[in-house]
């Protein structure tokens, strides 16, 4: 007689996980959400203005990313924007409607390339996985400029002299980290231009204020916040650990690009990424910050407030706008 599985731990609707090691992420919560995780194909032609492709950046590996062109004038060469998407390093891909629905209209709105990393999961791939594949997808960009690699729209189109690191949420701890390592690492011709964390998940062991007050949304609850980072850091670390609690990290020797934080005021980490913000600006470096006001973690992701909500829509233009103006700026 075959023993069934049995479940050991379900997430917010969005992931199961079995006792012999299976990980389901089939989207068990309500039905009319369920859009939003689906997988959009890859488009050579332009749709509404922009076109995407899949590239397979290591064989080894199997490493690929989600590249989005622009339809831009066929003079000048576009900034890059590297993007990490969120899911608390357990669940989401480059390829979910969500995060191809924002991410086109940074695309057309910005004028940029953006490459979208299809990051390793865990708990199957705990940390640092998400981060070396962020990591690993900047040094295949520098091979791409160098001439090591092709790839048609950027050796073509890209500018290498302005590339900017862009993430959401988990995806905005994968920012931070991956300027650190590039600050002591020779990227030439690639500059680094700028790195926009975009709602990161910065906490600490101890619940800050917010996370006590501020209420939950089907973007992030206290649950997912628990669940899904003792399921991606390494086995035995809290959340203390420094790609969840940078806060406790000295950067003052490191030559970090600019930043531009994006928070959100009724986010349950807000109080931590705050904390993150003074912290880099003790140390002397140079970060701009946004707050959108009266919206939740990773608001601008959920499209059905985004039709439905005045002030989710006006917030979500107020901070591509925003993101546009940094791109351009530097």
């Amino acid at each position: 007689m075959v023993a069934q599985r049995k479940i050991i731990d379900q997430v917010s609707g969005w992931l199961t996980v079995y006792d012999d090691g299976f990980v389901d992420r089939t989207w068990t919560g309500p039905p009319q959400f369920k859009f939003m995780s689906d997988p959009v194909p890859p488009h050579h032609h332009f749709i509404d203005g922009v076109a995407t492709q899949d590239v397979l950046i290591n064989a080894k590996s199997g490493l690929r990313v989600r590249v989005y062109l622009p339809e831009a004038p066929k003079t000048g060469k576009l900034p890059i924007l590297i993007h990490f998407h969120g899911g608390g390093f357990c669940i989401s891909q480059a390829d979910w409607f969500m995060y191809y629905n924002i991410y086109t209209r940074i695309a057309r709105e910005s004028g940029a390339i953006v490459v979208s990393t299809y990051l390793r999961l865990a708990p199957e791939h705990r940390l640092p996985a998400a981060v070396d594949d962020g990591y690993s997808t900047l040094l295949w960009l520098r091979d791409v400029a160098n001439d090591k690699t092709y790839d048609s729209w950027l050796s073509n189109k890209g500018d290498f002299n302005r590339v900017f690191l862009i993430g959401d949420s988990s995806g905005g701890n994968i920012v931070h980290q991956v300027a650190k390592r590039a600050a002591v690492e020779n990227l030439y011709p690639v500059r680094l231009a700028g790195a926009i964390p975009i709602h990161p998940g910065f906490v600490r062991s101890v619940r800050s204020k917010s996370e006590l007050e501020k209420p939950q949304s089907p973007m992030l609850t206290l649950d997912m916040l628990d669940k899904f980072l003792k399921m991606g850091l390494p086995k035995g670390s809290t959340k203390d650990h420094p790609i969840t609690c940078p806060m406790e990290e000295t950067v003052n020797g490191l030559d970090l690009p600019p930043y531009l934080l994006c928070v959100a005021e009724d986010d349950l980490v807000i109080d931590t990424e705050m904390e993150f913000y003074e912290g880099m600006k003790k140390d002397g470096k140079k970060i701009e910050l946004l707050v959108s006001d009266g919206v939740g973690h990773s608001f601008y992701l959920n499209k059905i407030a985004i039709d439905m909500d005045q002030n989710t829509s006006h917030q979500t233009r107020k901070m591509i706008q925003a993101i546009t103006n940094f791109v351009i700026s530097h």
